[in-house]
């Protein structure tokens, strides 16, 4: 007899761990709190990349849509193996070894690509914001090259129609409300004073990211200013639900990715835009140029990296300055290489042709501090290193603290143009601990029977940021996991 699966949410980890116990012949349900075009949680904000470990252009042909697109065979994409997405991940560890979950998602990111694309969720190369055109070809940067075809909503959609082609059946309007027990064992799940009965329950509701309340607890009081990006239903659910039946808290309660976004924007991504568009709030291009606080000084290296090994950390940089405000500034040398969401239409900016007459536009910026910033920023440019923005130019300042390591232009070519930003959360590190199959871990150490956890909602994966990519992924990876194991449990 086949065994029943709840899944609680219907973003990509969610879809992920149901496509895995349909496979395994579950019955599936999964519960959405929002209605039908509200479903998918943060899924359907992203812009669909995923980071995965890979040896070359063979392995990610038969992940193509497109593989015959003419830029395909006119593409370095080069590679990323897994010692690299090992290192990559070190990086942002604050000295912690890879954990466990780490080790998984950079050691199984591969096979589920492979396995996603078994069911015709397929992808597209990243051509816009991962390459740059160089000699005539499209060279890649940072390890990261394959979105999904059409995004988040694309992303969700393919997984979605996965689901339904496979027999899953999925309540909208459906929010959880708490996990039925039995004997120390979880059997399903109340909405309300509905009861729901099953073999397994699968968390996948994300974190606590759109509670105020839980994010200044965990986070700190400047939180409390953040902009949310995402679904405004991520409010930590399934973490209360959890520790109601003795699940252990795990992994880093006040961390959590958080990006550069238009000051202006409203809160979960302006939801009257379709939601391919809500990215274009992000403001990711500061290590075109750079950015001032309200004191009008730089806090951090623009160009440290590749921004999408710092975009993830620098929200949160920002969250920290006087107000929890900055301006990036740019010049006309860099305009074209803006990523799109500074055209958007709604794109918020002062422009001026000169930078004495655009510093005062700035709002909340000391004028006299911002003038001095700029001028000795400008002169300590290398001039001699030729700016590169396909590879690690170090191309930098000299005697400046903080530095600005690559890609550092002198700011001199008008007219010049200035973006108010803060920081946008995505979503928070910490959660639940879960065991190899997926099954939630309580504060005994034991795994809760019939109780499993995917998605943000799973711990340890993330500590002081991320690689550009990785979440997504990671939610495919312990989506499946739990899957899997909620299928046999």
């Amino acid at each position: 007899m086949s065994k029943s699966v709840i899944v609680i949410g219907t973003g990509n980890a969610a879809l992920c761990a149901a496509i895995a116990a349909l496979e395994n012949g579950a019955h599936v349900t999964l519960l959405e709190k929002a209605d039908r075009a509200m479903a998918g949680g943060n899924t359907k904000y992203t812009a669909g990349a995923m980071r995965f470990a890979y040896n070359g252009p063979a392995d990610l042909l038969p992940l193509l849509r497109n593989p015959d697109d003419p830029r395909v065979k006119n593409a370095d994409f080069g590679s990323y193996d897994t010692a690299k997405f090992g290192s990559d991940l070190l990086g942002f560890n604050d000295g912690r070894p890879l954990s466990e979950e780490q080790e998984a998602l950079v050691n199984l990111s591969g096979e589920t690509m492979r396995w996603l694309a078994s069911h015709d969720v397929k992808f597209e190369p990243i051509f816009s914001r991962q390459s740059f055109e160089k000699g005539g070809r499209h060279v890649f940067w940072g390890g990261l090259t394959l979105a999904a075809e059409n995004e988040g909503v694309g992303l969700f959609d393919m997984e979605m129609a996965a689901v339904e082609h496979m027999g899953g059946t999925v309540r909208y309007n459906s929010a959880v409300t708490g996990l039925l027990t039995e004997g120390g064992r979880v059997i399903g799940v109340r909405l309300g004073d509905e009861v729901l009965h099953a073999d397994a329950v699968i968390l996948a509701s994300g974190g606590f990211e759109a509670n105020d309340e839980l994010r200044v607890k965990h986070m700190g009081p400047n939180w409390k200013a953040a902009k949310v990006r995402g679904t405004p239903h991520n409010t930590g659910d399934g973490l209360l639900m959890a520790a109601e039946v003795g699940a252990a808290e795990y992994g880093l309660y006040a961390g959590c990715h958080a990006t550069p976004m238009d000051l202006h924007m409203a809160d979960f991504g302006n939801l009257d835009l379709p939601a391919g568009e809500r990215k274009n709030y992000r403001k990711i291009s500061y290590f075109l140029g750079v950015m001032l606080n309200a004191e009008g000084a730089r806090f951090v290296d623009e160009g440290a990296n590749f921004r999408n090994y710092t975009y993830a950390q620098y929200g949160a940089a920002i969250l920290d300055q006087p107000g929890q405000f900055a301006w990036q500034i740019f010049d006309s040398k860099v305009f074209d290489l803006l990523y799109a969401e500074y055209r958007f239409h709604d794109a918020h900016f002062v422009e001026a042709d000169t930078l004495e007459a655009l510093v005062p536009l700035m709002t909340g910026v000391d004028p006299d501090a911002a003038t001095a910033t700029l001028a000795a920023y400008n002169a300590a440019v290398d001039a001699q290193t030729a700016f590169d923005p396909t590879v690690l130019d170090g191309k930098a300042t000299q005697g400046l603290t903080p530095p600005k390591s690559n890609w550092a232009q002198k700011i001199d070519e008008g007219p010049f143009r200035a973006f108010p930003v803060t920081g946008g959360i995505t979503f928070t590190y910490g959660g639940l601990k879960v065991d190899g199959q997926g099954g939630v871990v309580g504060k005994d150490g034991s795994t809760i029977p019939g109780l499993f956890a995917c998605g943000e909602i799973v711990g340890g994966v993330f500590f002081a940021g991320y690689p550009g990519g990785s979440g997504l992924t990671s939610g495919a990876v312990f989506g499946r996991r739990a899957g899997y194991g909620a299928s046999q449990a």
